[in-house]
């Protein structure tokens, strides 16, 4: 008899009665049972954690900085509500704490009451830093603890980004100020140097005219008349310079009033913060490649610490009658050394996913160190600067008022000089020696002019004026100046997509193991006619096959119109699924066929080493060695990673090496049934006796 139609009679002795019947349907839907429910269960846990209580405390006083209040707690609450993250119950301290202690909350977020007034400390003499305060309770549930510390942690990165970039932006703004006041000095100085030019030329005019009333008496009235006019030209110019200079000097004093205490405080706070941008973007170039050889090695140094301190904690704190006085500092350690292993398996996996990102990241910080380090090397010399321009400005102004005096003496001794033709020769000759210490004067008064006009220019342009477009953008990337470009390829849209690969097979696997259950691995009636060992093995294995691929379309159909699973590649996730029930088939039929009842026993076992070494859940690396050695040597490893390709998208590499590999596993199987086959044709006193039934 052909083994097609020895498992069609195999198939039909369920159709004999109800109780057959009702097995059939059972054994068809158990793998929808288990897988669907499974999947179903927590299929998009992440997408309804706004249903989770989580206690929300408030304590925080607010602060003012420059007139304007500051209230960074009620920021974070009008943030937390917006994002929908939990379900954010606004409560008190206490009930806070006993929420999370009795399970009525699964964590409590707090934020203290000086929480504005630390972050605004950051623009005065004494910054400090605040912090967020978080309460978890693994004994409620140690996921939510786990997800909790994800999403705080990007909840204090925008805190601490946020006040940065506020104390950044004055700074900026103060540069502007400083820029804008110096490029107005220097407009006065140039007016001033052109009042002085006028009265060195009328200086000059005076001595010349000074030399010819000398020559001559006859040329006394004309001589007198020239050097009357000088005088009164020198007069008006040295009015004019006087005039000017105050109005510089005023300018220049009521900046420096306004300007140089800000600058004489923070100067050096404005260069070394500026530095320690330098630096540390220099640092951070510095240890990239440090920080990508040192992650793992990081992350598994921390992982050990904390499993230390949770071993002396336990030793000290939870074994002994009378714990240690230090448990409360234990424990607090012990929580820190989680944290921190938790953020060094985070920084390990940034690093490992985003290496390509790693150039990008060391072009950034070059541009940033370039930048910070020219504004750390003009801050220092700022309120230098501004303190020689004032004191060069107040001399200037100084030496004009004596030349305008003296200058105004002149036009009225002058003006005596024509009374008297006696005293002419006299005055004349003390006037040409004032004449010339006043051109000499004057000489000297227009290179100090023209250096004061350079010099406030140089400065001006020196001193950075951003405009408010240019300021946004330095404290933006001064203030967060690492960002994070994440991205997925073939992202699962949730939680139950990503470990499909998982449970469908599993409940596969369970179909195959309960079906022969109910059917004999091997058809008696072709054993007793003494029948091909090879087709006894096919009428023991096609049965079940048939029945496996009505499980897979049941459950595959259900899964994605009942549940939502969407398929990359569906065709071919259900056509491999169906060379995956035949697989498995094969191997459970011949452990049944080999060990008859304890071969039950061997195909349970063999489904928990599958499960625990398939990698399904988590990486099989982080899995202990054993794991890891049976992993490539097992059908659902390669069923897992193929499945992961065909629903979620990639390249189809795995998916045809896992065909390769079914196929072989389902050949030696199904070779090995008939072996066994070959040797149940031959009766023995264990099979007459069997030591074991099931």
């Amino acid at each position: 008899m052909r083994s097609p139609r020895l498992a069609a009679l195999e198939l039909r002795r369920f159709g004999r009665g109800k109780l057959p019947r009702a097995a059939l349907v059972a054994l068809l839907l158990l793998p929808l049972l288990y897988g669907a429910l499974y999947l179903w269960s927590f299929w998009d846990p992440y997408g309804r954690l706004d249903r989770l209580p989580v206690a929300l405390v408030n304590e925080d006083r607010g602060a003012a900085v420059d007139g304007r209040r500051v209230a960074a707690g009620d920021d974070i609450v009008r943030g937390l509500r917006d994002s929908e993250v939990f379900d954010w119950r606004e409560v008190s301290a206490a009930e806070a704490h006993a929420g999370v202690e009795d399970g009525r909350y699964y964590l409590s977020l707090t934020m203290p009451a000086d929480f504005s007034e630390r972050i605004a400390s950051s623009s005065g003499d004494s910054p400090r830093t605040s912090a967020l305060q978080v309460r978890t309770n693994d004994a409620n549930n140690y996921i939510v603890g786990q997800i909790s510390r994800t999403v705080f942690g990007e909840v204090r990165t925008a805190a601490s980004t946020k006040a940065s970039r506020s104390f950044l932006d004055r700074i900026f703004i103060s540069f502007s100020d400083i820029h804008g006041e110096t490029v107005r000095a220097a407009d006065g100085a140039d007016t001033l140097k052109g009042g002085i030019g006028k009265a060195e030329q009328g200086s000059k005019d005076l001595a010349a005219g000074l030399k010819d009333a000398e020559d001559g008496s006859g040329s006394l009235a004309k001589g007198l008349k020239k050097l009357h006019k000088g005088a009164d030209d020198l007069e008006d110019g040295a009015k004019k310079v006087a005039e000017g200079t105050q109005t510089l000097a005023d300018k220049v004093d009521g900046v420096a009033e306004k300007v140089g205490p800000f600058l004489a405080d923070n100067e050096r706070t404005i260069a070394d913060t500026a530095q320690l941008v330098a630096d540390s973007a220099g640092a951070i170039r510095d240890n990239l490649d440090t920080l990508v050889e040192t992650a793992p090695a990081a992350a598994k140094g921390a992982r050990t610490a904390s499993g230390t301190l949770d071993e002396v904690y336990r030793t000290r704190c939870e074994e002994p009658e009378l714990p240690d006085a230090a448990c409360g500092d234990l424990e607090r350690a012990r929580d820190a050394a989680a944290d921190a292993a938790t953020i060094a398996e985070d920084v390990n996996t940034l690093v490992t996913d985003h290496d390509g990102d790693l150039k990008t990241l060391d072009d950034d910080l070059a541009a940033l160190e370039e930048q910070a380090q020219a504004l750390a090397d003009r801050a220092p010399h700022l309120s230098e600067d501004l303190a020689d321009a004032v004191s060069r400005i107040d001399a200037l102004n100084e030496g004009a008022g004596k030349v305008a005096t003296g200058a105004g003496n002149l036009h009225s001794g002058l003006g005596t000089a024509k009374t008297g033709a006696v005293d002419l020769d006299e005055g004349v000759t003390d006037l040409r020696t004032g004449a010339d210490d006043l051109s000499g004067g004057m000489y000297k008064l227009v290179d100090g002019s023209v250096k004061l006009a350079g010099g406030l220019h140089d400065g001006a342009e020196r001193i950075p004026d951003y405009d408010e477009q240019e300021r946004d953008e330095r404290t933006e990337v001064m203030a967060d100046p690492v960002q994070l470009a994440a991205k997925s390829l073939h992202e699962a849209p949730n939680y139950g997509t990503g470990f499909a690969p998982y449970f469908i097979p599993l409940s596969l696997w369970v179909g195959a193991m309960v079906a022969y259950m109910l059917i004999t691995p091997l058809n008696r009636r072709a054993l007793a006619a003494g029948a091909a060992a090879w087709r006894i093995a096919l009428a023991g294995w096609l049965p079940v096959l048939a029945i496996g691929v009505l499980q897979t379309v049941g459950l595959m159909a259900v899964l994605h119109w009942a549940v939502g699973l969407q398929m990359a590649r569906a065709a071919g996730t259900v056509g491999f699924l169906f060379l995956v029930t035949a697989c498995f088939a094969a191997i459970v039929q011949w452990l049944n066929a080999r060990f008859g009842a304890a071969g039950r026993i061997l195909v349970l076992a063999l489904l928990m080493l599958q499960l625990t070494s398939a990698g399904g859940t988590y990486p099989v690396q982080t899995s202990p060695d054993f794991f890891n050695a049976l992993h490539p040597f097992l059908p659902m490893t390669h069923v897992v990673e193929a499945l992961r390709r065909l629903i979620t998208g990639g390249g189809l590499g795995p998916v045809w090496h896992a065909c390769v590999v079914l196929v072989a596993f389902t050949a030696g199987a199904l070779a090995l049934t008939a072996l066994s086959a070959r040797r149940r044709q031959v009766w023995t006193l264990d099979r007459l006796h069997p030591e074991l039934s099931l």
